[in-house]
């Protein structure tokens, strides 16, 4: 259990840096407006916000690495939970979408560690 766990934290991690490199990097971009269903304009205006939101998503991404890197079970909690609950408040005020994205890779990846 303990492989899969971290392969589920590591799978969290993994999605946050690609959430980081779409807000910090591809915003407006055609993949990044894809992603998420943005105009050209709107896009362009918001670039910094989302720049900030991006870097945000890589420290949770730096968490979860730290935690898996030094074996730490309390760090691979903590950030595992930070996840789960900024995407339940983006499922919330957002996307519905964030949920599936990411609180339930987190929860799943939680149960894991802790059992």
């Amino acid at each position: 259990m303990i492989f899969l766990g971290n392969a589920l934290v590591a799978l969290v991690a993994l999605i946050h840096v690609y959430i980081l490199v779409l807000e910090m990097f591809l915003w407006t971009s055609p993949r990044g407006r894809a992603a998420f269903g943005l105009s050209p304009e709107f896009a362009e205006q918001t670039k910094v916000l989302a720049a900030n939101q991006g870097l945000y998503n890589g420290f949770l991404a730096a968490g979860l690495f730290w935690g898996l890197f030094a074996d730490d079970l309390g760090v691979k909690v903590f950030f595992l939970v930070c996840v789960a609950v900024a995407g339940a408040y983006g499922a919330a005020t957002a996307s519905r979408r964030i949920l599936f994205v990411q609180t339930v890779p987190a929860l799943l990846a939680l149960l894991a560690v802790i059992i």
